[in-house]
């Protein structure tokens, strides 16, 4: 059981947050801080949205959650798929799942990241930028 407390931490690390955002919605203006980058641009961040996104995925609600952040939705379930097989290897006593992220891989995220940032500030992927509040 003693092999469990690392990925519990790990999981209670994400919950109690995401718990807060779940109850406190970001939606409602003077909850938390703008963003300095959209306040210093007029553009979404590759981040902007992101509260609202787990705001919504704490509400079940997919479709609101890929619209507020898509990037975040597909990170939130790759970060799950991670923790699941650590975790299954902490249950099991296996070895630790190794992530190694090379400079190839690391160059696409930063391009995905990238062509995200401007998709979602462009006309054609305003479906893709959070809501003003």
């Amino acid at each position: 059981m003693r092999r469990l407390g690392p990925p519990l931490a790990a999981l209670a690390a994400v919950a109690v947050p995401a718990a807060y955002v779940a109850v406190v919605d970001p939606n409602s203006p003077g909850h938390y801080p703008d963003c300095p980058f959209l306040t210093a641009t007029g553009w979404w961040c590759p981040g902007c949205g992101g509260l609202r996104c787990v705001h919504a995925l704490s509400h079940g609600d997919l479709t609101g959650a890929l619209h507020d952040n898509a990037v975040a939705v597909l990170l939130f379930g790759v970060l799950g798929v991670l923790w699941l097989r650590w975790a299954w290897a902490a249950l099991t006593g296996g070895p630790p799942p190794r992530v190694t992220v090379g400079v190839r891989r690391w160059a696409l995220i930063a391009l995905l990241v990238l062509v995200f940032t401007m998709v979602r500030n462009s006309p054609v992927g305003a479906g893709l930028a959070p809501p003003l509040v």
